[in-house]
């Protein structure tokens, strides 16, 4: 199911391109994508967060053979996304999942990547685990001109604080065109969904006002808002809380289109929780990158999807379909993430 979802989608973006109308015309293809990476650690025991099974006297045995070989998987992946149509990989790509700086320079320098001249945007949040999220780009096709961080301030009910991801507002220049881009990392359902709830419903209301920012300046700014949000499309901390649709004809300068929405409906997924199917990363974006009258004279959106080839989707046994996972059961397997990539195209014709 979701290695004809992805082909759909490529034939698509061919079709279209090989009509009567667009023979004769070239366009620029950008790939925008988001990865939860899961659990990329150093083996470096850090004192100040809970990162101890991700040492090498750690329950999950986590040594520098494991470390460099999940560098190597990982940056496999993020090499593959989008390939076959822009030629190269993401132009712009968010992560989570990260321990630190130290393993994003580890992991733009792999093989897969190094060529590809990605420069690196983080800071350090004061989630717990030690997690954090990240934005690479390369600088041939971006360049970053404001970069900051929002604190996700939680409490629990007896007014202790919650540590969790920060918010990543990264502004620059794709080309010729300013774009915005908001990083993600919601607060997990531990606890049960409906008791987490209000932990997502905040850290949306934090996005929408950094949303509410950038259009006070500019309408019409383009601004594509990308996470692992820890709910599906139609929940409300995105459905409302984002103020998202999944209809392009209603859009205003106060919705986003969520193309993963529809995807949700016809039952895809990027990730297996609980023994449910869920597409918690997504990738949305402003009115702004939407053309409905097919004018790609600016950089508009194609389409989107997620990226599962077969060797990140676990092919059998209990876990048939699901993301083909670091660690199962404190044992490693070998595999990549717990979650599928996600993506879309930008196109602009190409003078």
């Amino acid at each position: 199911m979701y290695l004809k979802h992805s082909i759909s989608f490529l034939f698509t973006l061919l079709f279209i391109i090989q009509t009567p109308h667009c023979q004769n015309t070239k366009y620029k293809i950008r790939t925008i994508a988001f990865y939860n990476v899961e659990n990329l650690f150093d083996t470096i025991n850090n004192p100040n967060t809970f990162d101890d099974d991700y040492t090498s006297k750690g329950k999950n045995h986590y040594s520098s053979k494991v470390y460099w070989d999940k560098i190597d998987k990982i940056s496999t992946v993020i090499s593959q996304i989008g390939f076959d149509k822009s030629k190269t990989s993401p132009a712009i790509i968010g992560l989570a999942e990260i321990e630190n700086r130290s393993v994003l320079q580890d992991l733009i320098n792999a093989e897969k990547l190094i060529n590809k001249q990605y420069q690196i945007i983080h800071f350090d949040s004061p989630d717990v685990r030690g997690i954090d999220i990240a934005l690479l780009y390369q600088e041939k096709y971006f360049t970053p001109i404001n970069q900051e961080k929002f604190e996700v301030k939680l409490w629990d009910a007896s007014g202790k604080r919650i540590y969790t991801r920060d918010i990543l507002l990264v502004s620059g220049i794709m080309d010729d065109e300013l774009i915005h881009v908001i990083v993600n990392h919601w607060p997990s359902r531990r606890g049960g969904q409906i008791k987490s709830n209000p932990k997502r419903e905040k850290a949306a209301f934090i996005t929408q006002s950094i949303i509410r920012k950038i259009n006070l300046e500019n309408e019409n700014a383009k601004i594509i808002v990308m996470g692992d949000f820890n709910d599906d499309p139609i929940d409300k901390s995105v459905k409302i809380g984002l103020n998202s649709t999944s209809k392009k004809q209603i859009l205003n300068s106060n919705l986003l289109y969520n193309p993963m929405e529809k995807m949700y409906e016809n039952g895809l997924n990027t990730l297996g929780y609980r023994d449910g199917i869920n597409l918690f990363d997504q990738i949305l974006i402003s009115g702004a990158c939407i053309s409905l009258d097919k004018d790609f004279n600016t950089f508009k959106f194609y389409t989107a999807g997620i990226f599962n080839p077969p060797y990140i989707i676990t092919l059998k046994g209990k876990y048939k379909g699901y993301p083909f996972r670091s660690y199962q059961n404190n044992n490693y397997t070998g595999g990549y993430s717990d979650h599928f990539p996600v993506y879309l195209y930008l196109i602009k014709e190409d003078e």
